[in-house]
């Protein structure tokens, strides 16, 4: 019998060099020690709130031992992790032994396990039809049993090991999706609602901030924060902390019907105040099911909090006794998870790259590892501060993370992976690509090279590239490899030369024919007619991003205003402070960037000019979401026309939100907006509005 591991301090586990770890030739000590593994990484991650691997590597390493277990049987021990669910608690909170296990779900991660699991449960069910299933989301956060006594809030509790948690009630009374009465006048006895307590991807961005400015340490991810925040002794700091929950199961049940379906128990749920989530289905067969699972890896990066995955539970409560359960999961239920997101490997080397402002970054040369489908050979590590906070060293082993197109960065560092012979990373002092003066001013975090676009072809290129940029001057064919030769051959050297490049020069480049030189040109003449907004925010100046290119245009209506505006006018510009008004000043006082805005408009590009009127715009003050997809208009060209009235679009529906406008397949904001009461207009009612007020 092996001792439990979690009966004392987790260094009983100690960590095995590499030359001591068993392999597959040795089977029982390969499972005592993936045992142990197993039981140190599931200590540090429920309960010290500190995973020391990813997902990814602690699946590959529950998988192998459960195949150890099924084909030597005389492996299996009654505390094999395969046997249980999760840690034990932790000592600071009193212990709650939950009336009903909290289990686990089995997982899947390729379609044919999901046609296995549908097949398994038709068989199970001795069924011909197609199985009606319930699917919704997996978050990233903490499992929670929330208890109501006669319909008021009486304990929360953590998973724990899946048969006693931590009692963490004040906590979860700070959570203020959390109903602590439900709202019924009939509530049952005793309810157990089983659901995730999470943060959201902003709240988490925003409680860093404040981490940050205070020296104190930052959480890797909102399933760090979530769970760091529930654990505090002091509920005054977890009231501080933006924690979200929804139900998604159920625990005990006494003193009312228990719902005859899954879906039907969250509608029970949302109808009592329980926050449930909208996105979920009723599906038939295997087919239903991939399809859910395909749409909503599509929506996942446009999701306000993290998933890793979907579940998918057999709808009917009848059909789910029938099915029942195996040691740690239940039968009726499965886990289908998205191709990991964060993975281990080694910094082969750090590096800088220079960016179009000048800016130094420090980028880690990894071994290629897969994360979330794509595999990964690089990293940005962002700043020297950061390197040196995180304490990653070339020949580290680290936690790689990547989230839809996000640039994969490097989390952190695996301590107990660190070689003896790992190197720390130094700036360097002078620019990689140009040999100038490396530069830090005291109040920012990041270095810069000091040669400017004239001398450093690094900065040249990402300016260029900015310029040619979709949201910019949106010049189609102009990518990163034909902008490095046009830079490097000294062929262009500002954006003004973009537009006296001839035909043969661009046919003579590496992979460029007759036809793509054509394109090239054709595209250029096109970018010719643009914004006013457009072209500022093409012009690269430090701190003015899209919004506040707009800003400018709707504020000053021309070049000659704008040249002209001192820092005080500046100031007058909607969402413009001092540091971006001194930045704006600064480009413009520079005679080489009047001289490159003067070549711009000889070669022909144009834009609407107006002299601004005084009286207000008739949508000012006015706040616009646009979701789903419009009939007629792109949301880029909505977006423009209520802009141009003086309305501000924003990403997300809140009570300072005039109007949505929503299309085809509009999703939570649509549901939001619904739920707060904003008035809702489709293509037509928002043309109308912007046609009233035009004549208004």
């Amino acid at each position: 019998m092996q001792p439990d591991l979690f009966s004392t301090a987790p260094q009983q586990s100690a960590v095995a060099r590499p030359e001591e770890i068993p392999d597959a030739s040795n089977p029982p000590a390969r499972a005592a020690w993936l045992r142990s593994e197993l039981n140190r990484h599931n200590y540090a991650y429920h309960v010290l709130d500190n995973p020391s691997v990813p997902d990814a590597e602690y699946d590959q390493l529950f998988h192998e031992l459960q195949l150890l277990e099924n084909t030597h049987p005389e492996l299996l021990v009654s505390d094999s992790p395969t046997q249980r669910v999760g840690a034990l608690a932790l000592s600071a909170f009193p212990p709650v032994r939950h009336s009903v296990p909290m289990l686990s779900l089995g997982n899947g991660f390729e379609d044919e396990d999901v046609l296995a699991f549908d097949k398994r449960v038709s068989e199970g069910l001795n069924s011909q039809e197609e199985i009606e299933y319930a699917t919704e989301l997996k978050f990233d956060g903490l499992a929670i049993n929330l208890r109501y006594e006669d319909g008021v809030l009486v304990q929360a509790a953590t998973r724990g090991d899946g048969a006693t948690g931590e009692n963490v009630s004040a906590n979860i009374r700070t959570v203020r999706e959390i109903p602590l009465r439900l709202h019924t006048n009939n509530p049952p006895r005793v309810l157990d609602v089983r659901g995730e307590v999470m943060m959201y991807k902003a709240d988490l961005a925003k409680l860093n901030a404040r981490q940050r400015a205070a020296s104190a340490k930052e959480f890797a991810n909102p399933r760090n924060a979530a769970a760091g925040s529930l654990r505090q002794l002091d509920s005054r700091i977890t009231a501080q902390r933006s924690l979200r929950f929804f139900a998604y199961g159920i625990g005990l049940l006494e003193g009312a019907d228990m719902p005859a379906s899954h879906s039907a128990l969250l509608d029970w749920y949302a109808a009592l105040g329980i926050p449930v989530c909208d996105e979920r289905a009723v599906v038939h067969g295997a087919q239903g099911l991939l399809d859910f699972y395909r749409a909503i890896g599509e929506k996942r990066p446009q999701l306000p909090y993290e998933i890793d995955g979907v579940v998918y539970k057999v709808n009917r409560l009848e059909q789910q006794q029938q099915l029942g359960f195996v040691s740690r999961a239940p039968r009726f239920a499965i886990a289908h998870k998205f191709p990991a997101e964060e993975a281990l490997t080694t910094v082969q080397d750090i590096e800088v790259q220079v960016g179009r402002t000048g800016a130094i970054t420090p980028v880690a040369r990894l071994a290629p590892v897969l994360v979330g489908g794509v595999t990964v050979t690089n990293a940005t590590l962002h700043n020297e501060d950061e390197v040196r906070r995180k304490d990653i060293q070339i020949g580290d082993t680290v936690i790689v993370r990547r989230a839809g197109d996000v640039i994969p960065e490097v989390v952190a560092y695996v301590a107990e992976r660190r070689p003896a012979n790992a190197r720390s990373f130094v700036m360097p002092s002078s620019c990689p690509v140009c040999g100038s003066p490396v530069v830090r001013l005291e109040d920012e975090a990041i270095a810069r090279c000091s040669g400017g676009w004239v001398k450093c072809a690094a900065q040249r290129k990402g300016g260029l590239l900015h310029f040619v940029s979709r949201r910019a001057m949106d010049v189609e064919g102009l990518g990163d490899q034909l902008v490095e030769q046009l830079v490097d051959k000294h062929i262009i050297t500002t954006a003004a030369d973009l537009y006296k490049l001839g035909f043969r020069a661009l046919a003579e480049l590496d992979r460029m024919a007759d036809k793509s030189a054509q394109n090239v040109l054709d595209a250029l003449e096109k970018s010719k007619t643009t914004t006013f907004a457009r072209f500022i925010y093409a012009l690269g100046i430090r701190h003015v991003g899209e919004a506040t290119a707009k800003e400018l245009a709707r504020h000053f209506g021309n070049m000659d205003a704008l040249l002209q505006a001192n820092q005080e006018q500046l100031l007058e510009v909607v969402d413009i402070g001092p540091v971006v008004a001194a930045s704006i000043t600064a480009f413009f006082a520079d005679a080489m960037n009047i001289e490159l805005i003067e070549q711009l408009r000889a070669a022909g590009v144009r834009w609407p000019e107006h002299v601004v009127e005084n009286r207000p715009k008739p949508l000012a003050g006015k706040t616009f979401v646009l979701t789903g997809t419009l009939p007629t208009l792109s949301r880029d060209a909505a977006a423009e026309k209520i802009e141009a009235a003086g309305g501000k679009v924003a990403g997300s529906v809140s009570k300072k939100t005039s109007y949505v406008v929503a299309g085809a397949e509009a999703g939570s904001k649509l549901a939001k907006a619904e739920e707060l009461g904003v008035t809702i207009l489709d293509e037509a009612g928002l043309l109308q509005l912007l046609d009233k007020n035009e004549q208004d």
